[in-house]
């Protein structure tokens, strides 16, 4: 792995106050996405890695200045935040906002990112409204309108190169997969996010399981577990689902950036079995992947981004 100095000269970012702003995005990414930020920093090609960077921290201040408080309090941050992100990107002067300054750097250097910041936060009003999902369908508006775009972000640096029929079939298995790592957010999230009154996890199959939202708490009895397994199991499936399509996400991208793809996948199918073996039990908190799998895939990865560098 590159020293951040050798990783910022690679991106052609040499100017002290943008190397600074870099530096601030990068330490935000490492601490709310480790897994994530390492698999960036061991598997993308290095001038990659500002921009990557970049577009994540965006997405995460984004989400974080909207997903808590009273909702009109979110509509007033969004309006603000979108007005100071597209003058960011598009006005002549500097930001006076970090990571908006190192958003509009990583414009410069990949125009198509723009276009993607645009469809992000036209989608960030669901994330405003948003009070759970009534329904299947709820759930999916959701994640076509704001988590596909908010991966976006991201993906779109290792987009295929071509277009016509390989990029749409990208985009399809980019769908699938942000699908499945919703689902498992959210089962991840369970006992958190009921405990605030709010589950992602559709109420329809919540009801038709005989749960309310007040059942999922750290107390609860063994007939509660067991009802809350089967659900559990239900949506780890509908999200294995999404994994098995979004299988072909690696074939579909360019040997360089394949091994980061790869360990995206594989990660999301690692946390997936973890939430699955948990259970009903998801009412004391999240389940995470055994780390030294999480190691055995990246160092995996890593000897094949080394073989394609070479």
């Amino acid at each position: 792995m590159p020293t951040w100095k050798k990783t910022l000269r690679a991106a052609g970012i040499h100017r002290l106050d943008l190397c600074d702003d870099y530096t601030r995005q990068r330490a935000l990414v490492k601490e709310f996405a480790k897994k994530e930020y390492l698999a960036v920093r061991l598997l993308l090609p290095t001038a990659l890695h500002p921009p990557v960077i970049a577009a994540v921290a965006f997405m995460h201040s984004t989400d974080e200045r909207i997903d808590t408080g009273a909702v009109g309090a979110r509509k007033h941050a969004l309006a603000e935040w979108t007005a100071a992100a597209l003058t960011a990107v598009d006005g002549p002067e500097p930001s006076e906002n970090a990571t908006l300054r190192t958003l509009a750097d990583a414009v410069r250097r990949h125009p198509g990112l723009r276009r993607r910041i645009d469809t992000f936060l036209d989608g960030a009003h669901l994330e405003v409204d948003y009070t759970g999902h009534a329904t299947e369908q709820d759930l999916q508006t959701y994640v076509d309108g704001y988590s596909l775009p908010a991966f976006m972000l991201m993906a779109a640096f290792v987009a295929p190169t071509r277009t016509g029929g390989r990029q749409a079939s990208f985009e399809a298995a980019c769908r699938a997969l942000i699908e499945a790592m919703q689902r498992v957010d959210y089962l991840d999230d369970l006992a958190e996010d009921a405990a605030d009154g709010v589950i992602g996890i559709p109420y329809q199959d919540l009801a038709r399981h005989q749960l309310t939202v007040a059942d999922i708490s750290p107390g609860a009895h063994d007939a509660v577990r067991h009802s809350l397994t089967g659900l559990v199991h239900e949506q780890a499936d509908l999200a294995q689902h999404q994994l098995h399509a979004a299988g072909v996400l690696p074939q579909l991208v360019e040997p360089e950036v394949r091994p980061f793809v790869t360990a995206l996948w594989q990660m999301q199918n690692l946390k997936l079995s973890a939430i699955r073996n948990k259970g009903g039990n998801l009412v004391d908190g999240g389940a995470e992947a055994p780390m030294p799998a999480v190691l055995k895939i990246l160092v995996s990865q890593y000897r094949a981004a080394r073989r394609a560098r070479e």
